[in-house]
């Protein structure tokens, strides 16, 4: 312990310039850190919302991290004739020998920028889907949902994706501009039920469970079309029909918050179970096998 107090008293005494860059240094990073902290508690004192607090920790950070980057900087390379030729040559390097890492921040600029998705979004990105949870300088990460799940149901399981698949995988947003996505339930009735009694009872299900819906959706379609070309002639539930080999099949069209897919089906299929059941006319069909026998002659 003693030799190594008495290199660390040789290195200062032989080399006062890069101690006092250092010392510099960390007085910098520590002043930083402490008017981060400083700006946090403030924030967290006067703002309730939990997303909003989220958000302004992680902008302050990477403000922090940005003005600490250039600080420091500053002072170990000031014998450069300006700052914008060490930053110049500091991204230069960069950009050769860390391609991946330099991507995705890229991809993080381009998503704090464009706004593809935020926090609290539902996505997909390539295979992947689920609730973004976080998005950092290099990966963001999702609450999955589907995969061995059905309906959109989360999974539990925390995904992290690298912020360069931005640019080359395929982006779904359910959330973003317009939050509403179409839904379909195919409901399959015999040849011999009353197929028209049994979608007038399909029409007014959804009529009273999804009349929410559609209001809500008309106010956004009219904000969305601001800045997408977007036109639905129809909102309303819609119930299609055509003939399977079992029996005719009839499709509520519908639309439904992505977050409440299942309850919504699950509303519908149990009213209709029910009242199918009040009438004798009208029988769920499966498939089935008919054997004819063709009497002796």
């Amino acid at each position: 312990m003693q030799n190594f107090t008495d290199r660390i008293q040789t290195f200062i005494e032989n080399s006062p310039g890069i101690t006092y860059q250092l010392i510099l240094s960390i007085a910098a990073i520590f002043i930083i850190w402490l008017l981060r902290l400083i700006a946090i508690r403030i924030v967290n004192r006067r703002q309730d919302d939990a997303r909003m607090q989220y958000k302004w920790r992680k902008n302050l950070t990477y403000v922090s991290v940005f003005v600490g980057f250039l600080i420091v900087g500053n002072i170990w390379f000031e014998g450069l004739q300006s700052l914008a030729t060490f930053l110049g040559l500091l991204s230069a390097g960069l950009a050769i020998a860390l391609k991946d890492p330099v991507s995705d921040l890229a991809g993080w600029i381009f998503i704090l920028w464009r706004k593809p998705f935020d926090v609290g979004d539902r996505i997909q990105i390539g295979d992947v889907k689920g609730d973004v949870i976080d998005i950092r300088v290099f990966k963001f990460t999702v609450l999955e949902i589907g995969n061995w799940v059905h309906a959109d149901q989360s999974t539990g399981r925390v995904v992290h994706v690298s912020n360069h698949n931005i640019f080359t995988d395929s982006l779904a947003n359910y959330t973003s501009d317009f939050e509403f996505i179409w839904n379909e339930l195919e409901v399959l009735v015999t040849f011999e039920s009353d197929w028209k009694k049994a979608k007038e009872i399909l029409q007014n299900i959804a009529d009273e469970h999804l009349q929410d819906f559609v209001d809500r959706a008309q106010q956004q379609v009219r904000r969305a079309k601001k800045s997408y070309l977007i036109h639905y002639k129809y909102l309303t539930p819609i119930i299609y029909t055509d003939v399977q080999d079992s029996g005719v099949r009839l499709t509520v069209r519908h639309l439904s918050d992505p977050r409440r897919r299942r309850s919504i089906s699950q509303k519908i299929w149990e009213d209709m179970l029910q009242q199918f059941d009040e009438h004798e006319d009208i029988d769920l069909a499966y498939p089935t096998m008919r054997i004819y026998q063709q009497p002796d002659r």
